[in-house]
Order: structure tokens, then sequence, then C-alpha cells
């Protein structure tokens, strides 16, 4: 078996240049200390799967009505457990971790500061996740993920997720840093591909992020604190919001990074176009954040004008989206037929469906059509009215980010991991991934569709089972609960799986080397454009889309609240 190597050794070999390629694109490994640093993300991610995983599980019971939490735990402290664990924590450490790997093996290794800047920011997240889990844990945060004004924590709760978004500041700015050393030394040239989609998702990061900053900083934190007694509440929910969407394509775009980038080598094909990834990544950067008011359309205090362009500048996100699907089934045919694939679907059996580093991400895939069109539900002015606030929006949810983005990173862990270790992933723990896949698929499935079906019966959103009453309508809500409950099962016995294969990558699986998979871009694809990696010209844009999109809606709130005639305050 050959060894791997490291970006520096190549630079020092004395190959030519086609054959340094072929080995960088084989053998190179990510730097054993960076690795060090993004598997301390997963750990983290991982355990709260399991602890999120278990809440979310003793939710559905409570739900269906036939289980009631023991030692006095009160249902919306194990739904915010839920929430913030699954949404907020497993998803931003396994965002961070792997951009962080994707970054060192595409763009070389993180300098002595870059690194350091990285530990700081994780160890910054672990001190913020650890406040406000055990002000949860204490029941004095059952406030959801959403975190809500009038609803109120206990100020170490809001200190611990600022904590959690400055940390995660910090680990992002290191990876930019990375990648613009490699700009410099590479002057010219264009950048690797992996690279810059992690700069373009960190960046709607910071972006979006300042909102709930704003929102904890100026807001929650004086007023847990006893500074203020009171805050605009809509403001709190606005604020929230500009971040809360952006969220949405923080948790998609590293998903879309290993449709585009990952799974085209797995399957051994080639990315369908360089200039079509990157373009599409500037669409989601520039439309993910200006578009929150959206969530906000049944809200009285915003003008319908301002709802009317978000949901407008909302469905421009679709077409990235769309250039997402082509690139990808483009790729999949192409390689299908490449394989001896004939017909108008041929093509389709010749995929890898017993490899889990592809059947699991597509299950992903597929799931987000689906979850696609309920987001246009979702932000259409007229159809949300039926379904706003009731429990087809948690349907809609778990299809995209619990399905879609949550199963591509599984899916990507099966070979991150063990790069990360030193280690192999087997033929048994392969097939055990596609059967902890399989099993989150039906139990999805089961799940999300009695949401979706008991949201158009008007069946409401993170309601326990003792506030439905006794109507006849509220009787055929429970027999959806039931099926939740018996989807919400199977998806725990997927999650076992999953902690299981994870346990063995990490600490049992036999030593070796597990590739870390990097498309090249198809010969016809072109020459990418440089203006698609000129920042300057895309931020501009973004800043302009924002200031239209939310100066004269967050004005209107301050000047028409109560407290708009004592020096604009935001309490």
């Amino acid at each position: 078996m050959t060894t791997a190597i490291t970006s520096k050794e190549v630079k020092q070999t004395n190959l030519p240049k086609e054959k340094t390629s072929i080995l960088k694109d084989k053998f190179i490994q990510v730097d054993r200390k960076d690795a060090k640093l993004a598997l301390a993300h997963m750990y983290v991610a991982f355990t709260a799967l399991l602890v999120g995983g278990l809440a979310g599980l003793l939710q559905v019971f409570v739900r269906s009505g036939a289980f009631e939490l023991p030692f006095g735990i009160g249902y919306y402290q194990v739904l915010t457990v839920h929430g913030v664990l699954l949404g907020l924590i497993l998803t931003t450490y396994f965002i961070l971790g792997f951009q962080l790997a994707a970054v060192s093996r595409t763009a070389g290794p993180l300098s002595n500061t870059q690194r350091k800047l990285g530990w700081i920011g994780f160890w910054l997240m672990v001190v913020g996740t650890i406040a406000a889990a055990t002000m949860v844990l204490l029941n004095e945060a059952s406030v959801l993920y959403t975190f809500y004004a009038p609803l109120q924590a206990h100020w170490i709760f809001y200190a611990g997720l600022a904590l959690v978004v400055v940390g995660s500041w910090i680990e992002g700015f290191a990876q930019i840093m990375r990648y613009a050393q490699w700009r410099k030394e590479n002057k010219g040239q264009t950048s690797p591909l992996l690279a810059f989609m992690a700069v373009v998702n960190n960046l709607m990061w910071f972006v979006a992020s300042l909102g709930v900053a704003v929102e904890v900083l100026f807001q929650l934190l004086p007023w847990s604190l006893g500074f203020v007694e009171r805050i605009d509440v809509l403001l709190s929910r606005t604020l929230f919001w500009y971040f809360g969407h952006a969220l949405v394509y923080f948790w998609l775009l590293p998903a879309y990074m290993i449709w585009y980038v990952v799974i085209p080598k797995v399957i051994s094909g080639k990315l369908f176009s360089d200039a079509l990834a990157r373009l599409s990544f500037m669409l989601f950067l520039l439309f993910s954040v200006p578009v929150g008011v959206h969530h906000q359309l049944t809200e009285p205090g915003i003008d319908g004008f301002w709802k009317f362009l978000q949901v407008v500048l909302t469905f421009f996100v679709i077409v990235p989206s769309l250039m997402t699907a082509f690139s990808m089934f483009a790729t999949f045919e192409l390689r299908g037929r490449e394989l001896g694939g004939k017909g108008v679907l041929g093509w389709f059996r010749q995929l890898p469906w017993k490899d889990s580093r592809f059947l699991v991400p597509f299950i992903g895939m597929v799931a987000f059509i689906p979850g696609g069109a309920g987001g246009i539900v979702n932000a259409s002015y007229q159809m949300n009215q039926l379904i706003h606030n009731t429990i087809w929006v948690t349907g809609h949810f778990h299809l995209t980010v619990a399905t879609a983005v949550v199963l591509t990173y599984f899916g990507a862990a099966f070979w991150l991991i063990p790069h990360l270790t030193g280690r192999k992933l087997t033929s048994k723990m392969n097939s055990l991934a596609n059967t902890s896949g399989i099993l989150w698929a039906v139990g999805m499935f089961i799940m999300s569709g009695a949401m979706h079906l008991a949201g158009l019966l008007g069946a409401p959103r993170r309601s326990e089972y003792s506030t439905y009453g006794g109507s006849e309508q509220a009787a055929e809500w429970i027999t959806y609960q039931f099926a939740q409950a018996i989807g919400g099962t199977i998806l725990f016995i997927s999650i076992l799986l999953i902690i299981g294969v994870v346990i063995n990558l990490i600490w049992f699986a036999p030593k070796g080397e597990e590739e870390f998979p990097i498309a090249e871009a198809a010969a016809g694809g072109g020459k990418t454009p440089a203006i698609l990696e000129n920042f300057k010209v895309w931020g501009v844009i973004l800043v302009a889309l924002i200031l239209i999109a939310y100066t004269f809606p967050i004005f209107d709130i301050i000047s028409n609240s109560p407290a708009g005639s004592k020096g604009f305050k935001f309490w």
C-alpha cells in the first residue's frame, strides 16, 4: 500500500507536473495537527446527536399521549434540548470541523497562528455550549432553539449562545486566512473549489449571525439581567429571522459542498462545472440573508410591501437549487453512461448503490425534492396562512435539515472520520452505515409525513398532548401523533447505529488510509471567470440587498413601538 504524503512532501518531489497532480489527488492527507482539531469537532457533534436524538424520542412519545416525563422534567425542556443540540450544536460543530479539514486538504495545512485561532474558537464554543446546556438542563432556559421573547431564559444561556457565535467567528476567520494565504501564494490561479465554498459559507455566517448577536447582546442579555423591564418583541423576532433563515443555508451549503465536490469523486466521475458550482454559491450568499421576513408573514407590525419583497427574494433561491440539481444529475448520468448504462434510465442502475459514501447522501438529495416543494408553500404569501405555526412547518424542517442536510453529513462522516483517524471504513461498517441511512429514510417518511398531514388539519407545532383538549379535530391529530412516535422510534434506532459506526471509525476500525474524495472538473467545463472569486463585488451587492430589504422595516418597527419616541432604543 502506498504511504500517504503531506502537501509539503508533494512539493518536494521531482515528478513531472502531471504526475504530481495525480499524486496529490490520490494520496494527500489532511495535516495531522489540523485533523486533530477537526476530529475534536466530530466528538462534540455526535455527542449532541445522541443526546438530542434521545430528547426527540421522548418528545414524540409525550406528544402521542402514551408517555409522561419522569422526575419533573418538562415537555418544553426536552423540546429545547432537542432543538438546540440538533439544530445548533450538531450542525455548527460538524460544519466547522468539515470545513477546516476541507480547507487544510485543498489549500494546504493551516499555519500555527491559524490553527491556534481554530482551537481558541473551538474552546470558546465548548464553554458556551456547556453554559447554555446547563441552563436548559436546570429548566432555566426552556425557550426552544428560537428563544423567542417574551419567553425569558437565564442570562447564562444567552451568554453561552454568544460565546458559541463568537467562537464560530474566530474559527471561520482562521479558515478565511488560509484561503487568503493560498490566493497570495498562487496569484492568477483559480482557488481550490472546496476552500472557496468554505469561505462563502463562513462569510454568509458572519453576516447572518450579526442579527442574532445584536438581539442577544443588546436586547435579551440586558433584559434577562434585569437592566431593562421590557424589550421590543417584534424587533427581536425580526433580528432573529434576519439570522434564522440564513442559518438554514449555513446548514445546507456544506451539504452542497459534498454533493458538488465529493460525490462525483466517490462515483469516479467528474465535477460537471466548476464555474456553475461557484456561481450557485455566490447566489446563495446574496439571497440567504434578506429573506427572513417571510417567516413573519402573519405579524402585523411589518408593512405588506416589505413582506412581499422578501417573499420575491426568497424565491430567487430556487435558481441555485435547480442549478445544483441539474449539475448533480448530469454528473450521475455521464458517469452511468461511461459504465455502460443504456436507454433513458439505464445509467441510474450503474451508480454505486452499495457504497454508503454515495447512498446515504443520495437519500438526502431525494428528500430535498419534497422538502423544497414544502418550502415553496411556507414562503408563499397566501399558502403560508394555512400552515403557519402548524406542525407542517416542523415536518418541512425535518425533511430539509434533518434529512437532506444531516444524512449528507453522516455520509461524509463515514469517510472523513477514518481519514482523520488513520483508519479504514470496512465492508461491515459500510453495510451498517447503509442500514442506518435506510432506517433514517423510513423513520423520517413516517414521522415527517404524519407531521405534514396533521399540519394540514391545523395541529399546532410545539404543543404537547395535554393541550389538545377533547375535540373531534384533536382526536384526528392524536392519530398522527402515534405515527410520529413510530417514526421517531425508527429514527432513534438509526441514530444508535450511526453512533456505533462512528465509535468504530474513531477507535476500533483497522489502521489504514481512507481517501478524502476531491473531484476534478470535467474537461468541457470551461475556464472559471475571475469575477466569481471577486468577493468585493459580491459583497457590495449583498450589503445593498440587505439595506433595501431591512432598513425601512426595522426603522418602522422602532419608530412605531412604545419605546420608539424615547430615543430609538431596543427596549
